[in-house]
């Protein structure tokens, strides 16, 4: 990907983004409902889901908790 593309990319902000503060709120819950089933965590908290496609910070937060499941 080119700095444009990223440019793009971090611009264009899907609306049912939940921002870092509420996905973090709730990214416990998220982790292990992923970890049970991914597109039911998907579904029921897509705000986090389309949070982290976009937020590398949150998503290190994100493989951190899940890489602490058993």
């Amino acid at each position: 990907m080119n700095a444009r593309e990223l440019l793009d990319r971090f611009l264009l902000t899907d609306s049912r983004d939940v921002g870092c503060d509420d996905a973090l709120a709730v990214l416990h819950v998220y982790v292990e409902l992923v970890a049970q089933d991914p597109d039911a965590a998907a579904a029921r908290y897509a705000g986090v889901a389309v949070h982290l496609a976009a937020c590398g910070p949150c998503q290190d937060d994100f493989a951190g908790l899940l890489a602490t499941l058993p």
